[in-house]
């Protein structure tokens, strides 16, 4: 399934059409409709980073994010995972310890 077949799913699972999510997201019915016919690959990545927040989809392989789950903070957990990758052993075991130690640090921890 390409992109653009996943998005249009979606669109039509959470609205009543294609035409009442452009209204909603404030995008040319007529752009919505042919970037979803044609591809999306010609739309501002802006426009579809947006689609993908409203949808609740993941940008980068078009998956469902879970309820509550904030767009920034998943592209940035999967930021953290492609550096984290690349690490060898001893790199990733100095990361981990390195995170241990400041999670222990009220400053760094989450309220």
């Amino acid at each position: 399934m390409t992109k653009a077949e996943i998005l249009k799913q979606e669109i039509l699972k959470q609205y009543k059409s294609v035409r009442q999510f452009a209204i909603d997201m404030e995008i040319p019915y007529s752009t919505l409709v042919t970037a979803l016919d044609r591809g999306i690959e010609g739309m501002a990545y802006g426009t579809v980073i947006r689609m993908c927040d409203r949808l609740s989809l993941n940008p980068v392989d078009f998956s469902s994010l879970e309820k509550g789950e904030v767009l920034g903070e998943k592209i940035l957990e999967n930021r953290v995972m492609q550096y984290y990758i690349q690490l060898n052993k001893k790199g990733r075991k100095k990361i981990l310890e390195m995170m241990e130690d400041y999670v222990q640090l009220e400053k760094y921890r989450e309220q």
